[in-house]
């Protein structure tokens, strides 16, 4: 038999089953369910020593082939091939540690301190406990501003009301009970849902309240999210899988290249068994990019740093790029798109509608004095105290100037009748100057217009006719549509305080005041984000625990839907009608979701990436941390969030603005674009390597020297590559469509760019060692073949060099992105050239390099067929651009 809910079951049979009473438990026993249920607190993440940091980073496979290649090298002979190759790849570790190290202390510094202390019941006597030592059955006592420290049963309430955003995503407070409910099968999403039940980790915002402990640590709300978190599967970012993926191609291709040059060569006998070896060997650590690595890193590492000048905290360097492809952005609305605060928008007065902005107030206005008075908020030293809906009625007023601090010292509160859930209403009675007083009456405009007769309009009180009623309540259900939430306020002057204070005695004979419309305000920025996403090819989506209009409304006013467009919307109910496979099928027709549980983020979450489909997800409360961690980025709110969300994140906002995450995209966009640029530069280069290898060792020519290569290729690989991935951003970068989850770095027609690229490298190379052979270019002169290798390698290096320049964009002219524009990039060059000139110029290496002098004239046709290289490269991205259009 099922067990019964404990908001099903009578305090009575609680305590029974709780083995506790109100007085509490013993001290004793107490202790007893401490050692044997743990404390009350929830599971700590596992946190990684530096040195498993270290090593964790040499798990990319990448970087396993760069080892392998340094050792080839080392064993060979090659050392100082062998230590670079180190270096890059050590260095590529530290930056990995360094940046997750950074961004942990970051998180640490932006964590929220959870409730330190409970006010409990025990042996009759009230005490003051540590949170974590709570234990099932003890009796916890509640007031306005505490932090509910466990789960709890209520068992005693006096105008109690809870905000539980953190884990419904519900901006508005819960109204709560202490009776008994009948229905079966609640979910906590819905305000009318668990009334008699208070949450961890949520807040006491009015009221007092007693409960009993029923649940601790992992086995409360908050932990059951914390433990679907920890058994979520960690997603892989589309740079990890496109690095894995080029890894494991350039591997095979490069083993199958360098067999097939070593038997060739061995074939022709051309060259001594370990000369061929070596320059096998060679040949494959030149095709390895070991430079790539170091540029990723630090082309991920430089757009953290840009991103956390704009309060963009990355926990792993992946995360920025996959921001760049990403298609879904599902974001959570209270606190993320919503500034997770009541403000007045609305005002109706006279029986007109009017901008609340628009509204003056003198102090003897009834309105205002009714909405100030009728009112249990504080104004204290650290701002305003008390329920939401109340503050924001006082902070509306303190906004206008209005003197609210005055007209509460001259009419102070003498009597008053409490809000409670059933009646609606709440007021108060205060003294007129004249010796009369004023009854304040505010509540829910269909509880209180039954208690109209009168209206005040422009300072006079005529009779409420029943057709004001009816525009009246028109008036109101057309603001509720808008997702407004609406107050009524009304009065009456009487001669002596009430004898009795009820609402049969009090609550009657009303002048009608007005109303007021208040909402939890979309934050001003995101309008113009949602835009600015939807004009790169992202879909924005809406995901809250609020209901179908307001969520609607709201998702209107910022531009995720159209006006009118309540297909897009569905509830958690109707989501839970449907199977995995049907709703995968439909989810492209939803926009909007209300009404949803945890579980329901993390299928919306799983239905978009079926589809292919790199989705960030946005959100602060513990509910959204599930689905922060399937997510392919998780994107937490630094200042609201969570403790849980913020861990479950890859990304944290530290100013909880989402505008930044529109920046963070377009940084991310750019991290990829100039990846893709370093790829194409350097895997074009090294194609340019191994055709000409190749094609020296087919034709039976003396072929370049190991020395030659690993000099070219340390040379081009390392500074050039690395100025790339600093490129500035090009334009239009933001109205390019996703690249989503099956694009890698070859898309984009940047795998023919590689191998038209790297063939013409080649050519021209070859053409250059075969004209120096052949034909009499010094005055009667033939070169001889030490002078040809040395123009060969020369051309072979230089060629790369200005090929550099063309890899500033992959489809765009050198003389639209800025050619000297990136000052690093121009003293990459210039190093880069100068140190593979001095192998030439400088007497005693020349000889360690195999290498002799070139004139003039011989140095002149180099940098022509160098030259070449732009020429060709520029007019084939002319056409390709024409054909694009």
């Amino acid at each position: 038999m099922a067990k019964i809910p404990m908001y099903q079951q009578t305090v009575a049979a609680i305590y029974r089953d709780l083995q506790t009473s109100e007085q509490g438990l013993t001290d004793a026993q107490a202790q007893e369910r401490l050692a044997q249920h743990g404390r009350n607190a929830l599971n700590q993440q596992k946190t990684t020593s530096m040195l498993q940091k270290f090593i964790a980073q040499f798990k990319d496979f990448m970087i396993i082939v760069l080892l392998v290649a340094a050792l080839i090298a080392g064993l060979t002979g090659e050392v100082v091939d062998a230590v670079i190759i180190l270096i890059v790849v050590v260095l590529n570790a530290i930056f990995g540690v360094f940046q997750e190290a950074k961004a942990e202390e970051a998180i640490s510094a932006l964590k929220e301190m959870s409730a330190p202390n409970a006010t409990v019941q025990r042996d009759g006597q009230i005490l003051t406990v540590k949170s974590d030592e709570l234990v099932v059955g003890d009796i916890v006592l509640l007031e306005a501003g505490d932090i509910i420290p466990a789960d709890l049963r209520l068992i005693d309430v006096a105008s109690l009301k809870v905000e539980e955003s953190a884990l419904t995503g519900e901006s508005v407070p819960v109204e709560k009970t202490a009776g008994t409910l009948e229905a079966a099968d609640l979910a906590i999403g819905d305000r009318t849902d668990r009334t008699n039940m208070a949450f961890m980790n949520s807040n006491v915002t009015y009221g007092r309240a007693t409960g009993v402990v029923i649940a601790t640590g992992m086995q409360t709300e908050v932990g059951r999210i914390a433990g679907m978190i920890e058994a979520a599967d960690e997603t892989t970012t589309p740079l990890q899988a496109n690095l894995t993926q080029l890894g494991k191609s350039l591997t095979i291709l490069i083993l199958v290249i360098a067999a097939i040059v070593f038997g060739m060569g061995m074939w022709r006998q051309a060259e001594s068994l370990i000369d061929m070896l070596l320059t096998a060997i060679s040949l494959a650590v030149a095709a390895i990019p070991e430079g790539l690595p170091a540029i990723v890193t630090i082309t991920l590492a430089l757009g953290t740093q840009r991103m956390a000048k704009r309060h963009a905290i990355v926990r792993k360097l992946p995360a920025v790029e996959t921001l760049g492809s990403t298609d879904i952005i599902a974001s959570d609305k209270t606190g993320t798109l919503t500034q997770n605060k009541m403000t007045v928008e609305k005002v109706y007065e006279n029986l007109d509608l009017l901008d609340a902005h628009s509204v003056d107030f003198d102090q003897e206005n009834r309105l205002a004095q009714v909405m100030i008075l009728s009112n249990d908020a504080k104004i204290t030293p650290d701002g305003l105290a008390g329920d939401p809906t109340e503050t924001a009625l006082v902070q509306y007023q303190l906004d206008r100037q209005y003197p609210v601090e005055r007209v509460l010292a001259d009419r102070p509160r003498v009597a008053e009748i409490p809000f409670d859930s059933e009646r609606k209403l709440m007021s108060t009675v205060h003294p007129l100057a004249d010796g009369r007083y004023l009854i304040a009456v505010k509540g829910a405009p269909d509880e209180l217009l039954k208690r109209v007769t009168r209206v005040s309009l422009n300072g006079e009180i005529n009779p409420f006719s029943a057709a004001q009623r009816t525009m009246v309540l028109n008036t109101n259900h057309d603001m509720a549509t808008q997702a407004l939430r609406v107050l009524a306020f009304a009065y009456r002057i009487v001669d002596e305080v009430p004898t009795e204070m009820t609402s049969t005695n009090v609550e009657n004979d009303l002048i009608l005041a007005g109303m007021v419309g208040m909402i939890d305000p979309e934050r001003p920025e995101v309008a113009q984000a949602v835009a600015d996403a939807k004009s790169a090819g992202i879909r924005p989506l809406m995901i809250t625990g609020d209901h179908r209009d307001t969520a609607a409304a709201i998702a209107t006013r910022l531009g995720i839907i159209d006006k009118g467009e309540t297909d897009a919307v569905i509830t958690g109910a109707e989501l839970d009608d449907m199977d995995d496979d049907t709703f995968a099928k439909k989810v492209g027709d939803y926009a909007v979701y209300a009404r949803v549980a945890p579980e329901h983020k993390v299928r919306i979450v799983n239905a978009w990436q079926k589809h292919g489909k790199v989705v960030a997800m946005t959100g602060d409360g513990v509910n959204d941390a599930p689905a922060l961690k399937a997510a392919d980025i998780g994107i937490g709110m630094g200042i609201t969030g969570t403790e849980v969300s913020k861990g479950a994140s890859d990304m944290v906002l530290a100013d909880d603005n989402f505008s930044t995450i529109v920046v963070a995209v377009e940084e991310g966009r750019k991290v990829f674009a100039n990846i893709q640029k370093a790829i194409q530069y350097l895997l074009s280069a090294n194609l340019g390597e191994v055709l000409t290898l190749f094609m020296m060792t087919m034709l039976g020519w003396q072929i370049l020297a190991p020395v030659h290569i690993l000099w070219i290729n340390l040379v081009t690989d390392t500074l050039p590559a690395i100025a790339l991935g600093v490129e500035p951003m090009e334009k239009n970068i933001m109205q390019q469509k996703p690249r989503g989850r099956q694009s890698n770095f070859f898309s984009g027609g940047v795998f023919g760019g590689i191998v038209y690229q790297g063939l013409l490298e080649g050519a021209i190379t070859l053409g250059v060692y075969w004209i120096a052979i052949t034909y009499p270019v010094h005055q009667a002169t033939q070169l001889a073949h030490a002078d040809a290798l040395t123009m060969a390698f020369a051309t072979l290096g230089l060629i790369q060099l200005f090929h550099a320049f063309n890899s500033k964009s992959i489809h765009g002219s050198i003389f639209t992105v800025g050619l000297f524009k990136n000052k690093f990039f121009n003293w990459a060059i210039v190093i880069a050239f100068a140190l593979l000139a001095m192998t030439i110029l400088v007497p005693g290496l020349n000889s360690m390099f195999h290498v002799a002098h070139l004139d003039g004239f011989q140095w002149g046709i180099v940098l022509l067929a160098s030259f070449l290289m732009i020429v060709i490269v520029e007019i084939v991205k002319f056409f390709q651009r024409r054909v694009l259009k």
